[in-house]
Formats: C-alpha cells, sequence, structure tokens
C-alpha cells in the first residue's frame, strides 16, 4: 500500500518546524523547491500494491536515494547522516526535525526490487528534467551499478564526549 506525506500547518510547540530551521538559500533547500515531487510520486505509485502495510513514503525514498548518490553514502550511512542534518531532512519531505531515522536501512534495496529497472529509470528521469540542457549533450557519464557498497566500518552514532578530572 503508498505510503502517504502527512502534512499539516499546525504547530507543535515541543518540535521545531524544518522551514523555520533551514536556511532558504541552502542548496538543498532549493533543490528540493525545484524537484516536481508529485511528478515522481504519480510516476511510482502503479509499484505500489492496493493493500497491505503502507510502504515509505516515495518523496522520502527517492530524496534519500538521490542525497546518497549525491553524497556518496551507503544505505546505513545515509540514514545516520539524515538524523544529524536538518537539511536532509527537509529535502526529503520532513516537517519537524526528526531523532529517529524513517525506516530501516533494509528498506532500500526493498524498494529498489519493488520498483524494479523501471522506476530506477524514472528517478533518474527526475534528474534529467532538472538539468534539461545537459540532457542534449552528445554524451553522459552514469555509473550504471547499482551494487551496494562494502562498508564494514561505521561510524559511530556519537561523538565521545571527554571527560576531565578535577586537579588536586
Amino acid at each position: 500500500m503508498l505510503g502517504k506525506t502527512t502534512h499539516t500547518d499546525q504547530l507543535d510547540a515541543f518540535r521545531p518546524r524544518l522551514d523555520e530551521l533551514v536556511f532558504n538559500q541552502h542548496e538543498l533547500v532549493r533543490l528540493a523547491e525545484e524537484i516536481d515531487w508529485q511528478w515522481i510520486e504519480d510516476q511510482l505509485a502503479d509499484y505500489s500494491a492496493e493493500t497491505g502495510r503502507p510502504s515509505v513514503p516515495i518523496r522520502t525514498m527517492v530524496g534519500m536515494l538521490l542525497l546518497k548518490h549525491l553524497f556518496d553514502e551507503s544505505d546505513e550511512s545515509v540514514l545516520d547522516r539524515w538524523v544529524e542534518n536538518p537539511y536532509w531532512q527537509y529535502f526529503t519531505g520532513e516537517q519537524f526535525f526528526q531523532h529517529r531515522p524513517p525506516f530501516d536501512s533494509t528498506d532500500f534495496p526493498k524498494f529498489r526490487r519493488r520498483i524494479g529497472e523501471q522506476g530506477m529509470e524514472k528517478v533518474l528521469s527526475l534528474s534529467v528534467k532538472l538539468h534539461p540542457r545537459a540532457a542534449q549533450e552528445k554524451e553522459v557519464q552514469i555509473d550504471p551499478t547499482v551494487q551496494e557498497k562494502a562498508i564494514t566500518a561505521r561510524r559511530p552514532p556519537f561523538l565521545p564526549i571527554p571527560s576531565y578530572k578535577k586537579r588536586s
């Protein structure tokens, strides 16, 4: 079943809204405004079943895939960095700052399998729609691999806080 992104204009006194937190001229904020998210959601909606557990919203998944490739991250590290970065959260359609990842890293391969090669071509065509002049070039270099990175070492989820002892 297709997951929906919920949008509300209601304020929450205990959670900061991302549109008030981020700088509106930041490159990811501007890119998020340029992307036709509704178009990609319409294109990929056919790959979801009518019944069952709701999937992760398409904007969230496609946004994460774009961030993953823009910043050369692995499936796990893109989720770790997403929690730390309000610009990444804004880019993927969140309204409020989140303290937990929106899904597990195992959902990436499930999503890629579900939409298949045709769906990934639609995600690629999204970037072509953003840069129509680049699409007219005679030669375009594309990395066709969909293989996951073989990264074994993970970054710690937090930096250790140094302990200071009082001097006598």
